[in-house]
């Protein structure tokens, strides 16, 4: 995107929706290995119950992954200045993720024509997991 594409945008505006594919072990087990995340409670259904879970769940660092991915599919990585998130709910197994962004502001970062974007995944039930804002910079022209 570029200036004139952020002169076109308007307050309100949403970002194009990210769905990712029911939340399975196989996902879980993958992300563990890929950032070094083992907890129990995320791969041992046993551990899981113990703890009066009905079965493992998703990792919150997993989730909010999802969400970088929703910015990047939109803007440069380098765009993204800042992304914070408060964790609100549990991803279980079987839950289809839908992340999403709504244009909340538009301002000044660096210089920069920015918007900052209130984000948020939620579940096929339309429960909130995670809620955020991100702040991104549109490339200079």
């Amino acid at each position: 995107m570029t200036s004139s594409a952020y002169e076109r945008i308007a307050l309100g505006s949403q970002i194009a929706a990210l769905t990712l594919p029911p939340v399975d072990r196989t996902t879980l087990a993958l992300f563990a290995g890929a950032s070094g995340d083992h907890n129990p409670i995320h791969i041992d259904i046993d551990f899981a119950r113990r703890a009066k879970q009905p079965d493992v769940f998703a990792h919150g660092m997993l989730s909010m992954a999802w969400l970088g991915r929703l910015l990047t599919n939109w803007m440069p990585q380098a765009q993204l200045k800042k992304l914070t998130v408060r964790f609100q709910g549990i991803t279980h197994i079987g839950h289809v993720v839908t992340c999403g962004g709504t244009v909340a502001e538009k301002l000044e970062i660096d210089g920069l024509p920015s918007v900052k974007l209130q984000i948020q995944t939620t579940n096929q039930y339309g429960e909130t997991l995670i809620a955020g804002e991100a702040w991104v910079a549109f490339p200079a022209t």
